[in-house]
């Protein structure tokens, strides 16, 4: 039962008292006395609603107090005090009164620092990264820090108080009870996953132990990391052999440009060594040109067959270098080093194989056709046609209009596309010559002939297609025995008598007009119509100039190739100037105006403006003459027909499509008539 209290003076050393005896529990203070109203634990007396009194005697007769504490340290105060105080009750005086109050404060500061360090020992156990749990002797957990809540996923408030086992049913904490020693980094999974490394203590307080405590460590993550740090080394390991084992001389550097790895073979091509090249700048390594990492790291674009002598020796290379970028970021360069002069015997050696190929095959299949005009679709779909067919072709059109394109196309696409394939130019030979070539000659034909004779041509050719271009050159006696071949299907061959069959496709090709030879005696007749079963008008470059963009992009590409260059595209201005000249020579003379303005251009532009164009003349094409026409009425239906052709080809310029849409007939059906009143090769020229 609390002792009811009354406190004699209510100055500081009073007013402390009372809040001291109040905090202690064991004192009920039902009163409090001080002549000044004012004193200031008469206010907090008054302010916790206890009964305060000016005169002390009346307020103890009132009361009766169990105990009356005098804190004036009047020896009067405290000897009235004595004589008015009930049976029983105790009086405390101001001396006995200090010391009470000094032990109360020092067991209050003691409290302070016993939660002081509490609290601080609480902050340890909640921050470190170690989880802890602690269990008594009953094996109740005690202790449950922070990271134990993290790593084992029950809380604090779960776990408290709660058996170990129904917690945490693997834990080895109550094996400690039993066996009362340390178990030191041990590995242990609990149930959701989550490897720990722990050491288990028992705790003792002198002989007697009151439980144990375990501390332990995620390492879930840790392992994970170390597994993909041992798969990354591997990768790294597995990179840098392949670098390393590669014949290709590789070259890498950082995103400043600085050297970070070359390989043997670079070593082998350069005469540089690692000491040399890496950590040193990308332009350590070249005597000529200029760095390529430097550029790649500069646009962060890829460069193909750039050109440049590297080393001391000043070895000639081509370099291949592409950006490294890592999740979008650039981190450096790899270059591709190869040696030219590999690169020079291999290209030659590929040639004499190209040489020997194209007399067994086609190099070039319709796909190659580049272009999707009206008129030029025409064209591929009577090649298509004729592919299809195991007649006799003529290919005819201006020069560098694609006719050998043609007809490699046309081979490939027929049944014979696996049977040679066999090219001669008729006007690259002399008359004795091209004869022998063809048809083939006996021992003895003439002097300088080969012992055994010589197979021609039509006899390589057997079962497979011979191309004769230009041939509108061919001689008269040549002729007479190409006629034979195509009527009879032999050949003889020259200085021989015997026929040896041969089954060949004939696909001719000619940029001259075939009727005004047949008309001036320069070309049989008979010969024109064997091979003219199939005509197949290919249109010049100025009838086609929708498709000029796309024929710039295929002809960039290859320039692109044969000169190490990386241009991308041409301006819409040069693609202009480009469509406002008139192409006497064609997608030939294209390649050539494209392959001049590359080679003009700065190096590493992508884009051909009109300043990098050569100088075309725009002069403007005469236009087709109208004839006059006379005679029988059918001569003059001709000769009307012919003048409305070329009446419409003159308002439009040559364009056969425009042309035709006028004159309301197919394109395909122009063609045919330019053919029939000796304008084939009608063009704006």
């Amino acid at each position: 039962m609390l002792k009811k209290t009354i406190i004699i003076g209510a100055g500081r050393g009073g007013q402390a008292l009372l809040e001291q005896l109040e905090k202690s529990g064991r004192f009920n203070v039902v009163g409090v006395a001080d002549a000044d109203l004012n004193a200031p634990g008469m206010m907090q007396a008054e302010a916790r609603g206890i009964e305060t009194a000016k005169d002390y005697v009346s307020l103890i007769q009132k009361v009766l107090p169990d105990v009356v504490i005098e804190a004036t340290g009047a020896s009067e105060v405290s000897q009235r005090a004595g004589e008015v105080l009930p049976e029983g009750a105790a009086l405390i005086p101001a001396s006995v009164a200090s010391v009470m109050y000094a032990l109360i404060e020092e067991k209050e500061e003691l409290l302070k620092q016993q939660q002081a360090h509490d609290r601080f020992r609480e902050t340890i156990l909640q921050s470190t990264h170690d989880g802890m749990i602690a269990i008594n002797q009953n094996e109740q957990i005690i202790l449950y820090n922070r990271q134990a809540e993290l790593i084992t996923g029950v809380t604090n408030e779960q776990a408290l108080g709660a058996w170990i086992y129904d917690i945490l049913p693997q834990s080895k904490l109550p094996d400690v009870l039993k066996h009362q020693h340390i178990e030191a980094n041990q590995q242990q999974t609990f149930a959701n996953g989550r490897n720990i490394v722990t050491t288990r203590v028992p705790l003792w307080r002198g002989e007697e132990m009151l439980g144990a405590l375990a501390v332990f460590q995620d390492v879930t993550d840790v392992q994970n990391m170390a597994e993909e740090v041992t798969n990354l080394k591997s990768i790294q390991q597995m990179l840098e052999a392949i670098i390393q084992s590669s014949e290709e001389a590789i070259s890498v550097v950082d995103e400043n440009g600085n050297g970070l790895l070359i390989n043997p073979a670079y070593t082998r091509l350069t005469g540089l060594t690692a000491d040399e090249v890496v950590g040193q700048p990308a332009t350590a390594d070249i005597s000529e040109g200029e760095s390529m990492h430097f550029a790649v790291l500069r646009t962060e674009q890829p460069v193909r067959g750039a050109r440049m002598k590297v080393g001391p020796n000043r070895k000639d290379v081509l370099v291949n270098a592409a950006p490294i970028l890592v999740d979008g970021t650039l981190k450096g360069s790899v270059g591709v080093i190869q040696d030219v002069s590999e690169i020079r015997a291999l290209t030659e050696e590929l040639e004499r194989a190209r040489q020997i190929i194209r007399t067994l095959e086609a190099k070039y299949t319709f796909s190659d056709i580049i272009g999707q005009s009206e008129e030029m679709q025409v064209a591929v779909n009577q090649a298509q046609a004729a592919a299809a067919t195991p007649v006799n072709v003529m290919l005819r059109g201006e020069s560098g209009t694609g006719k050998e394109l043609f007809a490699h196309a046309i081979h490939d696409a027929s049944k014979r596309k696996y049977r040679p394939f066999i090219r001669v130019n008729c006007a690259a030979l002399s008359e004795s010559l091209l004869e022998s070539e063809l048809f083939g000659y006996e021992e003895g034909a003439f002097s300088g002939a080969k012992r055994g004779g010589k197979r021609g041509l039509f006899e390589e050719a057997h079962e497979g297609s011979l191309f004769l271009d230009e041939i509108g050159e061919m001689s008269a006696s040549t002729q007479a025995k190409l006629l034979r071949v195509l009527q009879e299907k032999e050949i003889v061959r020259v200085g021989g008598t015997a026929s040896i069959p041969v089954d060949v496709r004939v696909i001719a090709a000619t940029n001259v007009q075939l009727e005004l030879a047949i008309h001036d005696g320069s070309f049989r007749e008979d010969l024109y119509y064997r091979l003219n079963k199939l005509p197949i008008q290919i249109p010049p470059l100025a009838e086609r100039l929708e498709d000029l963009n796309e024929l710039c992009q295929h002809l960039l590409y290859k320039i692109n190739q044969e000169y190490g260059r990386n241009v991308q595209q041409l301006s819409a201005g040069a693609l202009q100037e480009l469509k406002q000249y008139h192409w006497p020579g064609n997608v030939r003379e294209l390649e050539n105006v494209l392959g001049r303005a590359v080679i003009h251009m700065p190096f590493h532009a992508t884009e051909i403006v009109p300043e990098h164009l050569p100088p075309l003349t725009k002069s403007e094409e005469p236009k087709p003459s109208v004839e006059k026409y006379s005679g029988s009425l059918q001569e003059r239906l001709d000769a009307f027909e012919r003048q409305q052709l070329l009446e419409a080809l003159a308002m439009f310029e040559g364009n056969k499509t425009k042309a035709a849409e006028h004159l309301k007939i197919s394109i395909r059906n122009l063609y045919y008539k330019l053919e029939k009143h000796g304008y084939a090769k009608t063009s704006m020229q």
